[in-house]
């Protein structure tokens, strides 16, 4: 159940060739305990698959744009470098969007 009188936090996950079903679901359980440790209601989690890229990228701006959403969580900086090796799409993705994105880990 999903709490809305908290910020919504969206998160965005590259899924590559040797990821596992088992591995993606881990990744996703961990993005969920940051949002819910960090106090953020844990929304979409876009998926990027080889197959289809950019398309999961290009919804979660649609999403940041459509619910003004603030903030965007991926396991690591590597889920935004493989998008494009010629330029950093953290900062792009920030300036563009308005929204922070943060690498989502609950250890200290």
């Amino acid at each position: 159940m999903t709490d809305y009188t908290r910020p919504l936090l969206l998160g965005y996950v590259v899924k590559h060739l040797l990821m596992t079903d088992g591995e993606l679901a881990d990744i996703k359980v961990q993005l969920e305990e940051f949002a819910r440790v960090e106090g953020y209601a844990m929304g979409t989690i876009y998926v990027e698959d080889n197959s289809s890229s950019p398309a999961a990228f290009e919804a979660l701006i649609e999403a940041v744009n459509r619910y003004e959403v603030t903030t965007v969580i991926i396991p690591s900086r590597l889920h935004f470098a493989a998008l494009a090796v010629t330029h950093d799409v953290k900062d792009t993705f920030e300036r563009t969007t308005g929204a922070r994105v943060v690498v989502g880990s609950t250890s200290p």
